[in-house]
């Protein structure tokens, strides 16, 4: 009677065989190469997770190289499953992150910003939106670990004026309290 070896799944990911792993598992190359940085950001972030990366499964970590073209932005966005520690590289980032609805309804969500230069890091806690930006005319570049193999991502205004359907105009309007045309403007960007 043949053995039969049943698929393991863990955190969301197929655990391979263990008879078909090799050593090309637990090997990412390329993250010396800078990203295409030619889009309305001026940034680009090389994802390096459970996706990409098969040796990552179940080791709860994942990286990213962010490459900044002068005046590049990293968007506001949020991961929901992960911390995140960003390394700058190269060039001069303003990083920060902004708390999220504090328990006591008096006290505002507070900022929280520095100036990176090469050999300096930054913590973005798991969840709350953050931001990097680059300041002068030279390219920078970054790396970031993330606490998961697969922290996702939630960029603030692609999923709020980019979805689709849209999101209603009164929800908006409401929410971010302006005129309806702006909100069209906003939305008419994400088309």
């Amino acid at each position: 009677m043949a053995s039969v070896l049943l698929a393991v799944f863990v955190n969301g990911k197929i655990c391979k065989n263990p008879n078909m792993v090799s050593a090309n598992d637990f090997f990412f190359p390329g993250l010396n190469k800078p990203g295409n940085t030619s889009n309305a950001q001026g940034s680009m972030v090389t994802l390096v997770n459970v996706n990409q990366f098969p040796g990552l499964n179940t080791l709860g970590i994942s990286l990213v190289r962010i490459d900044y073209a002068p005046y590049g932005l990293n968007p506001p966005h949020s991961h929901p499953r992960a911390s995140e520690f960003l390394f700058c590289v190269e060039g001069t980032l303003f990083v920060g992150f902004v708390t999220s609805n504090p328990e006591d309804p008096n006290v505002k969500n507070k900022l929280f910003t520095k100036t990176l230069y090469p050999g300096d890091v930054f913590v973005f806690p798991e969840g709350l939106i953050h931001f990097q930006f680059i300041v002068g005319k030279t390219n920078a570049f970054a790396f970031a670990g993330l606490s998961s193999q697969y922290p996702g991502v939630i960029t603030i205004a692609n999923a709020v004026f980019g979805s689709d359907p849209p999101i209603n105009l009164d929800v908006l309007t409401k929410a971010f309290q302006v005129d309806e045309n702006v909100i069209k403007y906003l939305q008419a960007q994400f088309k």
